[in-house]
């Protein structure tokens, strides 16, 4: 079967000709349906600029929006190639990579990767999961939930059905109960047996104090029943672990408010991981808050020729469980343009938030809502030592630390970690609250991600000594630490002209 539907190029098979080898491999990469990639431990042959024929080849398929598969040997990553190991990342955060033992593993992952493949493109016969009929009674459908859903749709998306005698003819107009048997999709949205279709068919949520997921959380929930259920139990859960800010009572007794994450965004992110999952897989949709962030994962990974960074932008909507995002588009949970993604990041943009992330992590699909501006990427970006890092970690999760606090946690001597505090206020990342440097000073997360240009403006610069004199305070400083009990080794300086 895969004999006729695909030829296989490998550049190690072609004879010798006129052009450069990477004119030949790049031009294959580029115009391929499907570029597989198998990553070891040697990272190979680099070219002027470092990069290896592989990673080129990958980046052109990027490039050309190609089909990629990546299969990784299962082995410890001490034994790669430092390159090997950054390349490996890279993929992972684009495509679902693979690993595998031997030949007969590699053999089997590639053959269940290419059916896939064939049946995205239709040419293998499989319905979608949502469409698929099940064996279950019809008593599992709640006859009033159908009877609300058809009201909503009509409301918000204009829909007319035909007046029907009962909850089984409305769902036949919806696609939904097909030759007296109903569709997964049916369980899974107007009952409360979804996982009677779907093993993994919950939402797991998760809170934790700090950055990391280090037991034990403060709160854990998993939400079961339909998929709307699912959905607004998880949204519930985030907004009500997410800070609050109180705007000013200007027009009346009401005063706005308004949470650290839209709750547009929180929203979006959600029910697109309930609705685009993977239904197949037994893993449940993941929902962490943390100090710094939320991350919503799902099984599953982005449709075939759509990469991470066009979520950026205007793109097609690829639904992988078409009967489910046709009932939550009617609903009003969803729409069907493609504008979610890019509505979270106008959302994230207007509070003053950095742009959601989006990446593949392993079998998981997962986006990370930024609670503050304080983010990793910003941090690494900041040439921070180890006890500034450790330092602003302790004050995401607690929301300030003072002198002793980070003495405590580095190690640090006193003056060191006065140096080290100041560091992070002239940065902008900290502010000073509660009195000066000493006593009684504390530390907190500046409100705001700092203008480099601003603070460079606002640091004033120290007037530079004259060669040979010292002002008047480094000297008696200079003869208290020189002389025994403040004894005169070094003169007093003399009053600056």
């Amino acid at each position: 079967m895969f004999r006729r539907q695909f030829e296989v190029f490998l550049f190690e098979d072609e004879p010798a000709q006129d052009r450069g080898a990477p004119d030949i491999y790049l031009a294959k990469a580029g115009d391929c349906d499907v570029y597989v990639a198998l990553l070891g431990i040697a990272y190979g042959f680099e070219d002027d600029e470092g990069v290896s024929p592989t990673e080129r080849e990958f980046d052109r398929a990027v490039a050309r929006r190609r089909h990629r598969l990546a299969f990784v040997k299962n082995i410890s990553d001490h034994y790669r190639h430092p390159k090997m190991v950054q390349f490996i990342r890279k993929v992972e955060g684009q495509v679902t990579r693979r690993r595998f033992v031997g030949a007969a593993d590699l053999t089997a992952e590639l053959y269940r990767s290419l059916i896939k493949i064939l049946e995205d493109e239709g040419v293998l016969a499989a319905r979608p999961f949502d469409a698929s009929q099940n064996q279950l009674s019809f008593d599992l459908i709640d006859a009033d939930r159908v009877e609300e859903f058809a009201k909503l749709a009509a409301s918000k998306r204009q829909l007319r059905l035909k007046k029907t005698g009962g909850a089984k003819e409305t769902l036949a107009q919806l696609d939904l109960f097909d030759e007296n048997a109903l569709t997964n999709a049916a369980v899974l949205l107007f009952s409360d047996a979804s996982k009677r279709v779907a093993r993994g068919a919950e939402v797991n949520c998760q809170h934790y104090a700090g950055t990391e997921a280090l037991r034990p959380s403060l709160s854990h929930k998993v939400f079961g029943g339909s998929v709307f259920d699912q959905a607004d139990a998880a949204v519930a859960f985030v907004m009500d672990r997410l800070a609050l800010s109180v705007g000013v009572r200007d027009a009346g007794p009401q005063v706005d408010t308004s949470a650290e994450i839209p709750h547009a965004a929180v929203a979006e992110a959600i029910i697109n991981a309930v609705a685009h999952r993977n239904y197949r897989s037994a893993s449940a949709v993941q929902v962490t808050v943390f100090a710094d962030r939320v991350e919503v994962s799902n099984p599953g990974e982005l449709p075939r020729g759509l990469t991470p960074e066009q979520l950026r932008g205007p793109h097609s909507s690829i639904p992988q469980n078409p009967l489910l995002a046709e009932a939550l588009f009617l609903s009003g949970y969803i729409e069907k343009s493609g504008t979610g993604t890019t509505e979270m990041i106008r959302q994230c943009k207007a509070a003053g938030l950095p742009e959601p992330t989006f990446e593949q992590r392993g079998d998981q699909w997962t986006v990370t809502l930024w609670r503050d501006w304080l983010t990793d990427a910003y941090i690494a970006s900041a040439s921070l030592n180890a006890r500034q890092i450790a330092a602003l970690a302790a004050v995401k999760a607690k929301g300030a630390i003072d002198n002793t606090a980070y003495q405590d946690l580095t190690g640090a001597s006193k003056r060191t970690a006065t140096r080290d505090l100041g560091e992070l206020v002239e940065k902008g990342i900290l502010v000073r609250t509660g009195g000066d440097m000493g006593r009684g000073a504390g530390y907190q997360k500046a409100k705001a991600r700092p203008d480099p240009a601003e603070r460079r403006a606002a640091t004033p610069k120290r007037p530079a000594a004259k060669r040979g004199q010292k002002g008047a305070k480094g000297a008696k400083t200079a003869a208290k630490t020189r002389g025994h009990k403040g004894a005169t080794t070094a003169k007093k300086a003399k009053k600056p002209k």
